[in-house]
């Protein structure tokens, strides 16, 4: 449900509370992009932290690209019962097409003051702040933050949720559970390349390039990791708690375990991973234009083998982030928009048997964004974005540990409802 309880009208709501339509949709996103970061992450695991890099080195790179483009269907089959299926391609994604979302939605009639929304099928969990609509796009920005980017990237799941919301005494409360499958591997991405600011999202069959690891794990581990596979048959759950006072704002809380096994592995070198974390967010409306939006996530993730007396995984890895978004809704002549900034911090911290210090990561952001609706079925997003991590594994790659990038982009989004 989240923070669109007490939205004013001039916010989007949140995915969760966008209704069906029974229709399809296409969309494209259009993108120009100016980087001079080194190599991007997804190709071919390189070690900057954006969607776009420069691997020449030689100040900014600048490239059109198509960066998304996909199909959502979102079906109502009466009864109160409904769907939604997502099938997207993606510039850098490893399969041409792949499925992004498919779900079944129940929302029976409210039962007194209670109402109930249930989700089963693949979905991302009610986590971030910065997404909403069918086909899960970053709303006043085009690069999501660091959590929301790992959320995407990782965290989607297969399995059923249950979303339970009433007013009491004018406080809007809702109590979300699930139990899931399908991610196993949450945790490998942040393990071994750390925190990452991009918009390229998981999809049910995809791999991600993982970057040069060390000796031992090289060994051991893909090259690539596969972030919605299932490998030990455990039920995973999440939960979450938010509560919308009257007035302005609105606090959640969530928790996620996904129960995975540390020493499961495939004939593919796909491991379990135990991963969990705490997650608390925020949103307050300065005024009916101005929203402060905050979120910050602490978790742990472990994987391999006892080693040693102590008896410590191969990998025990503890992951932070925290981030303050403003967003202030304007009028651009007669189009309406937004402005945003956020600033952002990331850290991780391991204490493994076989990854150590030389993969710890500490890390801020900075973003500036502005939203034009040109037209109808058009939006144009502008965006810049600067990234300054360090990590000495950047060594094994000749490369100096602290790296400085930035990422300009102008984003042509078209969206359209097919017969419409």
């Amino acid at each position: 449900m989240g923070a669109a309880l007490l939205s004013f009208s001039s916010f989007p709501a949140l995915a969760a509370d966008t209704p069906e339509t029974g229709l399809l949709t296409a969309y494209a996103n259009l993108d120009l992009a100016a980087a001079d970061g080194p190599r991007s992450w997804l190709d071919d695991g390189g070690t900057g932290k954006g969607r776009f890099g420069n691997p020449h080195g030689d100040g900014l790179r600048v490239r059109p690209y198509v960066t998304e483009a996909g199909l959502v269907l979102q079906p109502d089959f009466g009864w109160s019962l409904s769907g939604l299926v997502s099938v997207i391609a993606q510039h850098d994604q490893d399969k041409a097409v792949d499925v992004s979302e498919a779900y079944l939605r129940w929302r029976p009639l409210p039962l007194g003051n209670v109402r109930l929304n249930v989700r089963a099928g693949i979905f991302w969990p009610q986590v971030s702040l910065e997404h909403g609509g069918g086909e899960w796009p970053v709303r006043e920005t085009i690069t999501p933050s660091a959590i929301n980017s790992w959320i995407g990237e990782e965290v989607k799941v297969g399995g059923v949720e249950a979303t339970f919301s009433t007013i009491i005494a004018g406080n809007r409360l809702s109590l979300t559970a699930a139990g899931f499958e399908l991610n196993d591997t949450a945790g490998t991405l942040l393990t071994f390349r750390g925190w990452a600011l991009h918009d390229e999202k998981a999809t049910l069959f995809g791999f991600q390039p993982l970057p040069f690891m060390n000796d031992f794990m090289r060994g051991a581990q893909a090259g690539a990791t596969r972030p919605m596979i299932d490998l030990d048959h455990h039920v995973g759950w999440y939960a979450k708690l938010s509560w919308a006072p009257p007035g302005p704002f609105e606090l959640q809380y969530f928790h996620y375990d996904n129960r995975g096994d540390p020493e499961a592995v495939d004939a593919g070198q796909q491991w379990g991973w135990r991963t969990r974390f705490d997650h608390l967010g925020a949103t307050l409306d300065l005024d009916a234009k101005t929203r402060l939006t905050t979120q910050a996530i602490d978790g742990t993730t472990i994987m391999g083998f006892p080693m040693g007396a102590e008896g410590r995984r191969w990998i025990d890895m503890r992951y932070r982030s925290v981030f303050l978004l403003a967003t202030r809704q304007v009028m651009m002549g007669s189009a309406a928009g937004s402005v945003s900034g956020r600033i952002e911090t990331f850290d991780t911290r391991n204490h493994g048997s076989e990854v150590l210090s030389d993969d710890n990561e500490t890390g801020w952001a900075a973003t500036a964004a502005a939203r034009w609706s040109l037209l109808r079925h058009a939006t144009l997003f502008a965006e810049a974005l600067h990234i300054d991590s360090r990590r000495e594994a950047r060594l094994r790659e000749g490369i100096a540990p602290r790296q400085h990038e930035n990422i300009l982009r102008l984003s042509l989004r078209l969206r359209g409802i097919v017969g419409d």
